[in-house]
């Protein structure tokens, strides 16, 4: 039965009719009033004490009692004063009403300070004064009908709780569901997370049940789908974007808070958690995903199905859809996982447990990721900067990502001197052969800085330094070092033998025996000259 606005001269009629011994039934069917609507009005006569058949009442003296037991009747007037105050505004509501409710003008006219009256109020005006722009505004067009193969509908719908049998953990169950609309054949998939990843998958799941791909997806809103929606350009996530453009089909989400723009799936909805989830139990949630697919083929698929003048959606489907669709790709699709990241001040980025390495020129930069389960690329506007084998849990750094000056001494290896030192000449490649012939990475810096000297001193300088430093039997940085910085690396050997003095054939011992006094106690000049007769023999 329709609402109805009472006023005080409805219900003193009401009280007439029952004060004359009417039952309440009877007083229902006569008035055409609901029994519930007659009980309200009804009760505070019988708490008052008052029973039909007592002493006789006029209309006036009902009304007299109505307007102290319901005195929202006797403001109606007050009603005609606040209309009063939203009549100036009739144009612009009227304007409003084609594509705006009644609740969002109310708000609008509140927040610019210009109306004050309550929401009822005001409904009430719109329903008294615009009833046809109020009626226009509660219109829903219906849909044509879709023609087969040519759209999916998708939505996810809470299942309940689910205790794990293995872990005795609770989890929350949400049902994946695609609807084709041509033939109302159903896919369903319950999953514990509503991420990305069950989202991608979900889908690639559900086109290898229908054996095809419907040419428009039309979900809803979810972030895992949808970054940023919009009537008119809506913008799509990586991940969704790239499962569609793999499969040829093009994403177009239904509009925030309109359920009615994908009723396939919402109706649905009930049908699944009441047939499929109420009272049954699963080992696990692969089990569970398994017996959707049998539930979603063997019972919604056979179903009678009234939208169909009682066809079965599964007979429709293969009659007339599943040629419809379009072909499967011969190649499954990977599932990849798209997200940003900040690169940091140590060149890593953050990928789930993982860091991973970038190009030292993009610190700071925010980069988009793909990630899969055999590799992670990195972009930068558009641009793949990076390539990592994925790793679950740990660090990956290509070390050709830092400057060459930050990380010098981790990239000068024993082989990288070896080779830099072959190509100064064989003297160099002689002197570090030795320094790094015991113990190579302990005397690893002092290798490189003897190469380190190629830079100063040029090639040619610093082999003639190495090849006179091997000569005297001391091939090490201070020498090769020393030689450079006093500039005799090209003066002659010194001449060995006597030079003409006589033999001292003595050995030794006999020559500190002949030339050093015995010290005496407190002789400064005999210990110095001791410390110089051994420096010369040395």
């Amino acid at each position: 039965m329709a609402r109805r606005t009472f006023t005080v001269v409805d219900i003193v009629e009401i009280y007439v009719h029952w004060y004359a011994g009417r039952s309440k039934s009877q007083v229902s069917a006569s008035l055409g009033v609901d029994r519930k609507t007659i009980r309200k009005y009804l009760a505070p006569a019988e708490a008052a004490g008052i029973t039909p058949g007592g002493p006789p009442m006029s209309e006036a003296d009902w009304a007299k009692l109505l307007k102290s037991w319901f005195p929202e009747l006797a403001s109606r007037r007050l009603n005609q004063v606040r209309w009063a105050e939203i009549e100036p505004h009739r144009d612009y509501v009227k304007r409003l009403l084609e594509t705006t409710t009644v609740t969002t003008i109310h708000q609008r006219l509140r927040d610019e300070g210009k109306l004050k009256v309550s929401l009822s109020t005001f409904r009430r005006w719109v329903h008294e004064n615009l009833p046809e722009e109020a009626a226009r505004s509660k219109v829903t067009v219906l849909r044509e009908n879709v023609e087969p193969g040519s759209e999916a509908q998708i939505d996810y719908g809470f299942l309940g709780q689910w205790i794990n049998p293995a872990t005795g953990k609770r989890h929350r169950i949400w049902a994946f569901v695609m609807v084709l609309p041509a033939s109302r054949h159903m896919f369903v998939r319950p999953v514990a997370h509503m991420d990305q990843h069950a989202w991608t998958e979900a889908h690639a799941e559900a086109f290898r049940f229908f054996g095809g791909v419907p040419r428009r997806l039309v979900p809803d809103n979810l972030k895992t789908g949808v970054d940023k929606p919009d009537l008119y350009d809506p913008q799509i996530n990586k991940s969704y974007a790239e499962l569609a453009s793999y499969y040829g089909t093009l994403v177009d989400p239904a509009r925030a808070s309109k359920p009615k723009d994908k009723p396939r799936v919402e109706r649905p909805m009930p049908y699944v958690r009441d047939s499929f989830w109420s009272g049954r139990t699963f080992t696990s949630l692969e089990h569970m995903q398994a017996e959707a697919l049998l539930w979603a083929r063997n019972v919604a698929g056979q179903r009678q199905c009234r939208p169909l003048d009682g066809a079965k959606p599964m007979s429709v489907f293969e009659a007339v859809e599943a040629e419809a669709l379009l072909p499967l790709p011969e190649e499954p699709f990977v599932l990849a996982k798209w997200s940003r990241a900040t690169v940091g001040p140590d060149i890593h980025i953050k990928v789930g447990r993982t860091l991973y390495s970038v190009p030292w020129k993009l610190i700071g930069r925010r980069v988009d990721v793909r990630s899969t389960a055999v590799t992670v690329q990195i972009f930068h506007e558009g641009e793949l900067v990076k390539t990592h084998a994925a790793l679950e849990q740990g660090k990956r750094t290509d070390r050709s990502d830092y400057p060459p000056e930050k990380i010098a001494f981790q990239m000068r290896t024993p082989i990288w001197c070896r080779g830099q030192a072959s190509q100064v000449g064989d003297a160099c490649r002689e002197v570090i052969d030795q320094l790094l012939e015991v113990n190579a990475l302990y005397r690893l810096r002092a290798a490189q800085g003897v190469l380190g000297l190629r830079k100063k001193y040029g090639d040619i300088r610093l082999e003639a330094a190495c090849c006179k430093a091997v000569a005297v039997g001391d091939p090490s940085y201070r020498t090769v070092k020393g030689i450079l910085v006093a500039g005799t690396e090209t003066d002659p050997e010194p001449e060995t033998g006597d030079a003409g003095a006589s033999a001292f054939l003595h050995g030794p011992e006999g020559l500190f025996a002949a030339t050093v006094p015995t010290q005496t106690p407190g002789s400064v000049h005999d210990d110095q000259g001791r410390d110089d007769a051994e420096e010369a023999a040395r």
